[in-house]
């Protein structure tokens, strides 16, 4: 396989997937809203950029505005907009290597996304758009597994999904428990309270199943554990690897 084909599949994925895990943490965020009272917002939200690596935006922080520069901003490189776009131009690149089922569906989430606007889906439900991000991004993933060869190319897809996806978890985690090193100092912060561990948990996909486990006793050191070396857990990749040999 080129080089410039498995890179091409390679950021396809990633980049769906880091569309997949916003549009998760942002509809995680404001469906927390309505259970937490008091408190700063603005400290919340700062935590869910810092999470994501990204730089606030301008003015007042608040959920309009984090929601719009993750969700609709094409000047922001990790907003949902413009990870759908990348992916799609990757996959463009490396049409011939991947199933049409593969790319129409890319296409038809490209397409929905490009149509929908901040003002839209802010006085309607946000939810119902978030949720049809993730739920295309679970379609796509799904066609990918049923319809591509499970060959070196499939195999380049599954890498780049499951290091954005470490990634991605490592920087919610050390988001989180940084309130723990003495001295930090370096954002202004607030006490995480139970609701805080939970939307951490809702933020991975995990809470059911943490649940599961270890009841509702949320403990950040449970946490840690489950998210980090359960091997049952969602989004852990520490089981017995299913590709073959190296």
């Amino acid at each position: 396989m080129l080089s410039r084909v498995a890179e091409s599949l390679y950021w396809m994925s990633r980049y769906l997937e880091r569309a997949e895990h916003t549009a998760r943490l942002i509809d995680v965020h404001l469906n927390s809203m309505l259970d937490q009272a008091g408190g700063d917002e603005s400290l919340r939200w700062q935590r869910l950029l810092r999470s994501l690596r990204t730089l606030p935006p301008a003015g007042e922080i608040d959920a309009y505005s984090v929601t719009r520069l993750l969700t609709f901003d094409e000047a922001n490189d990790s907003s949902i907009v413009s990870c759908i776009a990348a992916a799609r131009e990757n996959a463009r690149q490396v049409r011939e290597r991947i199933s049409s089922e593969m790319w129409e569906q890319l296409n038809r989430l490209f397409l929905q996304v490009k149509q929908t606007s901040m003002e839209q889906i802010w006085h309607a439900e946000p939810h119902k758009f978030l949720n049809s991000v993730k739920e295309g991004i679970y379609l796509f993933q799904g066609i990918t597994d049923a319809t591509m060869s499970h060959s070196e190319g499939w195999h380049f897809i599954r890498v780049g999904r499951f290091l954005e996806r470490t990634t991605a978890t490592a920087s919610l985690l050390d988001t989180h428990f940084s309130i723990f090193l003495i001295g930090q100092g370096e954002y202004e912060s607030e006490p995480l309270d139970y609701l805080s561990w939970v939307e951490l948990l809702r933020s991975c996909a995990s809470f059911e199943v943490y649940c599961k486990v270890y009841t509702a006793a949320i403990r950040p050191a449970h946490i840690a554990e489950f998210l980090l070396l359960n091997p049952e857990a969602p989004r852990c990749r520490r089981g017995r690897p299913t590709g073959p040999s190296s």
